[in-house]
């Protein structure tokens, strides 16, 4: 890793020129801090990349900062503890709350998925192994000291962070960094004005360095109005006899759709058919969301009708029952992309049925079954096996919860002196360049696309 051998620089280790493995490593006068430590999703060529050694040893970073708790933010954490880290985890409360389900639920998935394909022979790897356990997440989870918002806290005798709501997910949060007399700011994934769940991201007004995400860098999001897409979708889908299948994310996305279902049952304006939370992981996090009150939009009253709405679905057994019952209905299940958890057996039931509607959420990473899919793909991989897609397949493409260039744009606006650089992270390349180059054109700002473990001065 090329570095300045004096004053504060800045390295990117994941999150370059793709949307997942936040890594960002600032060091300064011998303090190293890990901003996000997350796993690379999607195509097989980044999974692969969880297994490459960290050009750091783990033991000589300090503390790490967590934006929020997706896998792409937070996935990595169990195996840089495994691995010598024994430094602080910081974190909002709710992301460490969530975390407490997230982590321990990745390394169940990942030590199911390795003895799948032991058992079944799919794997090139003699025998196949998990990138960490159920158990080494769990002991990561004695590491996490949460903060509060908007509240300094002394990372060490050089650095001042503190927290700014990213409005992206629940406890989501922008890293605000004093680095001596330079503000470095960390935007994790931004959120936007339009969720009715989550409030909008605070407006920023300065920051020396900016880093900013890019998953929408090249595209505006869907306006059309969710609710009546998902009422035709599910009414239609109703109509032919079929059930409807929603790949959920089960933090932040889970409780948005319960919360538009909820709405739609009560004004009647779908068939008050069966819906079922087929995920012990989304049923955690809608417990921790209604146990946030302060960190969501949603009154009280609101939050416990969307989470009271579902039949919550804890047992496998009774997971494998619904593939069996031939009534129409809704089945909300892990995981949002189809890479994994219970929506996959219920794909290969319900995927090869043309009465059936596959209902994805938002963004789809490349490489994943659910861009696949959306992309028009006959026939899926599951398990080894290949399975043909007949089901209607549709996308919520406006619950993304991610800001899209328009809005990026309006909330850099807010800044009353341009940062001396602005980092693009977290993008696809072409979503990396368009930001890019809207924001020189449009205010003028010095920007760059950082290059993979390349050290950039921060002076």
């Amino acid at each position: 890793m090329n570095a300045p051998r004096q004053g504060t620089d800045l390295s990117f280790l994941g999150a370059v020129g793709t949307v997942t493995g936040s890594r960002f490593l600032l060091r300064s006068k011998g303090t190293r801090v890990l901003i996000d430590c997350g796993l690379f999703q999607g195509y097989k060529k980044l999974r692969l990349r969880n297994w490459a050694a960290l050009p750091i040893r783990p033991a000589q970073i300090q503390s790490v900062v967590l934006t929020h708790a997706h896998l792409d933010h937070s996935g990595y954490l169990p195996v840089l503890c495994r691995d010598g880290f024994s430094g602080p985890i910081l974190a909002t409360s709710a992301t460490r709350e969530l975390c407490r389900y997230l982590l321990p639920d990745s390394g169940f998935i990942q030590e199911k998925d390795a003895a799948m394909a032991n058992r079944f022979g799919h794997t090139r790897h003699q025998p196949a192994r998990p990138l960490y356990t159920r158990d080494e997440a769990e002991a990561s989870l004695k590491q996490f000291k949460t903060l509060a918002f908007d509240k300094p806290f002394k990372l060490n005798r050089h650095m001042t962070l503190r927290y700014r709501r990213a409005g992206h997910i629940l406890g989501a949060a922008m890293a605000e960094i004093q680095v001596a007399d330079r503000r470095v700011l960390f935007t994790g994934d931004l959120g936007h004005a339009d969720s009715p769940t989550m409030p909008p991201p605070d407006i920023v007004r300065s920051a020396d360095f900016l880093i900013i995400e890019s998953t929408y860098g090249n595209r505006r999001r869907d306006r059309a109005d969710p609710e009546a897409t998902l009422a035709d979708v599910i009414r239609r889908t109703v109509g032919r006899g079929g059930s409807v299948i929603i790949p959920a994310f089960a933090v932040g996305r889970t409780q948005t759709l319960l919360h538009h279902l909820q709405r739609l049952v009560s004004s009647k304006r779908i068939p008050r058919i069966p819906v079922f939370l087929d995920s012990p992981l989304a049923i955690n996090g809608t417990e921790v969301f209604a146990n946030h009150p302060n960190d969501h939009r949603l009154s009280g009253a609101e939050a416990e009708a969307a989470c009271s709405l579902p039949t919550y679905v804890r047992d496998a057994e009774e997971s494998k029952r619904l593939d069996h019952d031939p009534m129409p209905k809704i089945i909300i299940a892990g995981s949002g992309m189809a890479t994994g958890g219970r929506v996959l057996h219920h794909l290969k039931t319900y995927a090869p049925d043309g009465r059936h509607t596959i209902l994805f959420a938002g963004y789809q990473a490349g490489g994943t079954r659910g861009a696949a899919m959306i992309d028009g793909a006959r026939e899926i991989k599951i398990h080894g096996q290949y399975w043909p897609v007949r089901a209607e397949v549709c996308n919520l493409a406006m619950l993304s919860a991610h800001a899209d260039a328009d809005e990026l744009l309006d909330w850099l606006g807010h800044f009353e002196r341009p940062p001396r650089n602005t980092f693009i992270v977290h993008g696809e390349l072409e979503a990396g360049e368009a930001l890019r180059l809207r924001i020189q054109e449009t205010l003028g700002w010095t920007v760059t696309l950082p290059e993979e473990k390349q050290a950039y001065a921060i002076d």
